[in-house]
């Protein structure tokens, strides 16, 4: 058995060496698969923010010019949020903020709201939801117009009462057999402009970053 051109440990050495070889095989597609999946992320993310900010207004890196802020006397939940911003030659511009509505009705509606320099929403997206298909999942541009209806609003153009949906006084469209989820919708994008208007200096705060957009 001491012999090494034993049958049996010919076989043991040629098969550490296979595992070994598929070892290292693996390790690699798992290296080159990680990077592919975080440039389809990040290209994802990309094409988020700029269905609301439109790549010819701004000229920073969006992915780079970010900050995370927590209030939970605007946002009603203890998570951090992730705020991009997105300046023309250092200029501000807007920022697309990933908000949460906790109250939707089957749970958190994630949001993404454009909000430019003169506090004007540019856009609205629903990035998650799990409300009923049917009945609340209108929120979805892919479902319906719906959303679209935030667009060109503001706290100048839309008084307090009116950001509700019209079941609860407001102005805002309600869902047939569907009220909870638009209300939801609706509160979480009038408290993120309560937010921007007390907080838009901290918004906007510069940071370093590097030159010139590389992010396309």
């Amino acid at each position: 058995m001491n012999n090494p051109s034993h049958p049996v440990l010919r076989s043991g050495v040629l098969l550490g060496l296979i595992a070994l070889l598929g070892t290292g095989l693996l390790a690699g597609v798992n290296e080159l698969t990680h990077e592919r999946i975080l440039e389809q992320e990040k290209n994802r993310v990309l094409q988020q923010l700029n269905a609301i900010v439109p790549l010819a207004s701004y000229n920073n890196n969006l992915l780079e010019d970010v900050i995370e802020i927590e209030d939970e006397v605007f946002f009603h939940h203890p998570e951090s949020l992730t705020v991009y911003r997105a300046r023309m030659d250092g200029r501000p511009v807007a920022v697309l903020m990933n908000v949460l509505a906790t109250d939707g009705y089957n749970g958190d509606i994630r949001l993404l709201a454009g909000i430019d320099s003169s506090g004007v929403v540019l856009g609205v997206r629903v990035l998650s939801h799990r409300e009923t298909p049917g009945l609340g999942d209108p929120i979805d541009i892919e479902k319906s117009d719906w959303i679209l209806g935030f667009t060109h609003r503001s706290l100048l153009n839309t008084q307090t009462k009116d950001w509700a949906v019209k079941r609860d006084g407001g102005q805002f469209d309600q869902f047939t057999g569907a009220t909870i989820s638009p209300r939801a919708v609706v509160n979480a994008v009038h408290n993120t402009l309560l937010y921007f208007a007390a907080n838009q200096q901290l918004l906007f705060e510069t940071m370093p970053e590097r030159e010139g957009r590389d992010d396309h």
